[in-house]
């Protein structure tokens, strides 16, 4: 099978971390987690891990890296209005994340940050989409107005339980979707499971960095925490970067996350669009089939990936299924910093 042509399911990519996973990916793949889960789960991924590649290249059903299928065909899997504008670059990684206990107080520099001094296209903007059925919280964004200072000051110092009751605390369950502009400074609950959509980087500065050996990118404090968000995220500005989340079918994510990447729920009710052009499909429930006219349909439930590139043409998802279509924005439609929020 020409797999620039077809929808191919993609494999479980498990990275292993710093931090311990829960095992809701394993759950929600259907496979056995092992004696350590991993936390995380790259998906359709052309990005290596920051200081430990290749980690976090995704393969395809015949072996090959995606990266090298991508540079070696990119018309097909992305499509030419695509490629004018961005080469073989995705503009996406797609990740399950499931964390045990709460995530680290991070950020990640945007566009125009990491052009300068990382050397790349791409900062790290990123969104979450809960799927886990219990109740939980994120950590996002300032309450208030932080001095450079201070936030130096609880860097140098870890005094995180201090830089924790300036943060927003937000509740969130299964189906809400949240966006995450870079710099912000965020962390995810113990127990949060979530599909992130993000740019392809694996670029963060880690405020809370226990023993991390690269937390400030290699960059040095004072460069690094120049990215990180300092201003006041009170409710009305934070309202801003809730989308309307698994609730119908249609858009997932705010507006403002379309020039970073985009997300659709598709629910099947027996045929259904999917639409056309590169895309990762996350089947959340039920099963079905993946239907084009290239190729024999693709069977499909819950807990499967799928790669649709743009050759594939039009697909249809049939059956009871429900799947959130993730795909990187429309080209040309790219900004250099962050989300006017």
């Amino acid at each position: 099978m020409n797999l620039a042509s077809a929808p191919s399911l993609l494999a479980p990519n498990l990275i292993a971390h710093f931090y311990p996973g829960g095992g809701a990916i394993s759950r929600f793949r259907g496979i056995d987690p092992g004696p350590a889960p991993s936390p995380e789960d790259w998906v359709g991924s052309v990005t290596r891990r920051f200081g430990h590649a290749p980690t976090g290249l995704s393969r395809l059903e015949d072996g090959r890296l995606l990266a090298d299928a991508v540079a070696r065909d990119p018309v097909a899997f992305l499509g030419p209005g695509h490629v004018e504008a961005s080469g073989v670059d995705t503009g996406l990684l797609v990740k399950l994340l499931d964390t045990a206990e709460r995530l680290i107080v991070h950020s990640h520099p945007d566009r125009d940050f990491a052009k300068r001094h990382l050397g790349c296209a791409h900062g790290k903007t990123e969104a979450w989409v809960v799927l886990s059925e219990s109740r939980g919280e994120v950590f996002l964004g300032f309450d208030r107005q932080v001095a450079e200072e201070e936030l130096a000051g609880w860097v140098a110092s870890q005094r995180i339980e201090e830089m924790l009751g300036t943060m927003n605390v937000l509740p969130v369950s299964r189906g809400d979707a949240v966006l995450v502009p870079a710099g912000i400074p965020h962390a995810v609950g113990g127990g949060v499971f979530v599909l992130e959509l993000q740019e392809p980087t694996d670029f963060s500065v880690a405020i809370e960095h226990r023993d991390l050996t690269d937390p400030e990118l290699c960059l040095g404090w004072d460069l690094a925490l120049s990215s990180v968000d300092r201003s006041a995220w009170p409710a009305d500005r934070l309202a801003r970067l809730s989308g309307p989340g698994l609730k119908t079918n249609g858009r997932v994510l705010p507006a403002e996350a379309d020039s970073f990447f985009r997300a659709d729920l598709v629910i099947s009710g027996g045929d259904a669009a999917v639409g056309t052009g590169f895309a990762v499909l996350v089947v959340l429930d039920g099963s079905g089939e993946v239907v084009v006219d290239s190729a024999p349909p693709l069977p499909v439930s819950s807990g499967a990936t799928v790669l649709l590139p743009y050759g594939a043409g039009p697909a249809r998802l049939t059956g009871d299924a429900v799947l959130v279509a993730c795909r990187p924005p429309v080209p040309g439609e790219l900004v250099l910093a962050r989300p006017a929020i």
